[in-house]
This record gives C-alpha cells, sequence and structure tokens, in this order.
C-alpha cells in the first residue's frame, strides 16, 4: 500500500505517542501486536503513516525536526520509541486561542513557551507537503484554532481528524462544507482506547441491557500534563464536558437529569504528568427495586491511550479517500 500523509497541528503529548507509535509498530508483525485495535485495515498498517508537516507555537519546538520536537517540553508522555530524523520541521502556527491565559503562571518545564517566530503560510504547507489528512491536537478550548486548522484543511483539500472537542465533524454546517470539498472528516475529541470515557459508556450501557435504572454517576479525572493544566480554566471546558457527558448519556434509553450526571476533568496534579486517574461511581437499583453501585479507579498513560484510536481513524479517513466518501465520517467517530 502506498503512504498516508499526514500533517499534524500541537506537537503535544498526543502527538509524541503518535509519531512513536508509527515507528513502533513498523517493526511488529500481527502474531506480536499488542496495543492495536486493528493491525491492518484494508491494507493499511501503522507504518504506511509518514509525516509530512507539523506546526506548533512553542519555542523548543518551532524549528526542530519533529524527531526532537515530540521528546521537547511541557511533553512529559512515556517514551517506548525513539523517533529517527524524518526532515520534518515544525512550522510556526497561529496561537489565536491556543494558550490559555493562566498558564503563564507555571513553570517552563510544564507550560507553554509561545516563540517569537511569525505564523508561517500553513495552507501554503499543506499543499506543498502534499498532506492527505489534517490530525487537530489543539489544546481542550482551543475554539478559534481549531476552525482556522478545519478551514486550512478545507482550502488546503486535506482531510480533517478532530482530536479536540470543538465540533466540527458533528457541526452540521461544517460537515456539509467538507462533504462539498469532497473530503472526510473524523470526531470529535478521541475516545481514549481503554479511557475513563469508554469504559463509563460500556458500563451505562451494561446496566441498561441488563435492565437496571442507572439513577446518578460522576466521573472525575486528575492527571499531570499540559491537557489538564489547560482545563484548570474552567471556561474551556464546555465543549469537552458535553462531548464526554454525552457518550455516556446516549447508550441510555432514558438520559439523566443534569444533576444526575457529571463527567469531566476535575483538577491538575503536577507529579502525575501523563498519567490520568479517574474515579468513577454509579449508583442504580435492580430486581425489585433494590439499590446497587459501583466504584471503580482507573490508571492509564493518558496520550498513548489516544494513540491507539487515533491511528485507526487515520487509516480509516485514508480509506475514505480512496473510496471517495465524504464529509463526516460517523462510525469511526462514535
Amino acid at each position: 500500500m502506498g503512504k498516508i500523509k499526514l500533517a499534524i497541528a500541537g506537537v503535544g503529548n498526543c502527538a509524541s505517542s503518535l509519531a512513536q507509535g508509527i515507528e513502533y509498530y513498523k517493526h511488529v508483525d500481527a502474531k506480536d501486536c499488542i496495543g492495536l485495535m486493528h493491525y491492518e485495515i484494508n491494507g493499511y498498517r501503522p507504518g504506511n503513516i509518514e509525516v509530512v508537516a507539523a506546526f506548533d507555537v512553542d519555542r523548543r519546538k518551532v524549528g526542530k525536526d519533529l524527531s526532537e520536537a515530540v521528546f521537547a517540553e511541557p511533553n512529559c508522555t512515556s517514551v517506548f520509541y525513539r523517533v529517527p530524523y524524518c526532515a520534518v520541521e515544525v512550522k510556526m502556527g497561529p496561537v489565536l486561542d491556543g494558550v490559555a491565559p493562566h498558564m503563564h503562571k507555571y513553570p517552563e518545564n510544564k507550560t507553554f513557551v509561545v516563540a517569537d517566530d511569525e505564523p508561517c503560510d500553513v495552507l501554503k504547507q499543506l499543499e506543498d507537503s502534499g498532506a492527505e489528512i489534517l490530525v487537530n491536537y489543539m489544546p481542550v478550548g482551543s475554539e478559534q484554532a481549531t476552525m482556522f486548522y478545519a478551514k486550512a484543511a478545507l482550502e488546503a483539500g486535506v482531510a480533517f481528524v478532530n482530536g479536540m472537542p470543538v465540533f466540527i465533524a458533528s457541526d452540521p454546517e461544517w460537515g456539509r462544507s467538507f462533504e462539498e470539498r469532497k473530503l472526510p472528516v473524523v470526531g470529535d475529541d478521541v475516545k481514549s482506547q481503554f479511557g475513563a470515557t469508554i469504559v463509563h459508556r460500556t458500563l451505562a450501557k451494561l446496566l441498561n441491557d441488563r435492565g437496571c435504572k442507572l439513577d446518578r454517576t460522576y466521573q472525575l479525572n486528575t492527571g499531570g500534563n499540559t491537557d489538564f493544566l489547560n482545563m484548570l480554566n474552567r471556561e474551556r471546558l464546555e465543549s469537552k464536558r458535553i462531548s464526554k457527558t454525552e457518550a455516556v448519556q446516549s447508550v441510555l434509553d432514558e438520559p439523566l437529569m443534569p444533576d444526575d450526571i457529571h463527567i469531566g476533568p476535575s483538577d491538575y496534579v503536577p507529579w502525575q504528568h501523563d498519567n490520568k486517574i479517574c474515579f468513577l461511581r454509579m449508583e442504580g437499583r435492580i430486581f425489585g427495586d433494590i439499590p446497587i453501585d459501583l466504584e471503580l479507579r482507573l490508571s492509564v498513560e493518558d496520550s498513548p491511550n489516544s494513540g491507539g484510536s487515533t491511528i485507526d481513524a487515520i487509516r480509516v479517513c485514508k480509506l475514505a479517500r480512496d473510496r471517495g466518501i465524504a464529509g463526516p465520517l460517523i462510525e469511526i467517530s462514535t
């Protein structure tokens, strides 16, 4: 199979795990393949993905080869494979609303340090690189930045995988725009391979399928990466809470009242680094109207957990391009 030419907007922890995974799975055959939901998707393997362009705003990443930038501070995810030199220079993107004001108060090794460079011409970079798909890894709450990259993808004729909870694929107007340009779009946000929301959703569906009544539930998450630091600004969380809450509500025959469901990031704990801890509680009733409750603690490495889903989304998006399928790809997005 041919290459899948990928551009990345936001060279943070998720981009680091994805880049490492692309290289790691080049050297693993199907029988020894741990951590992939699909080793091959219609002939496309992870090793078919080639990053051809990358954008960031941090001075420790801009101007560096991607192989160096993915390990630069404030990235703190696990290193499971060293990315070789790939001759892809990280270009300066527009800042817009990508850096929350409160993040300037934190140590440089924990937060973004904006470069003095002028933003590049993102559209030209996408066109010149031959990118077929753009993955958006903007920080949560970066609505202007996400829409900027979505528009650039449309104008460059590039498909879009939206890894952030800004509504692009799920917005009818944006969906029509991609369909009109004969481009697939995937998103919004990433349900991790085995993360808090997919576990919560599965348990909620299990209760529903077994005739149990879910009365109330919460999912509280803590972490120590820049994502959790960014989300200390609660005004940036609205779309994230909607995305995660809807993922659970959608499997229930009767959605819970707003006061009976609480899902979302709860606090920033610096020493956790890229470790995310979920505290989940569910209260309900079973046969005879008898009460039950469940409490669960889940600890995961946040960014590799997202990579397991994104690496499939990219390959499905490429397959859709090959087959002339355009607009929102609902199946891979849900």
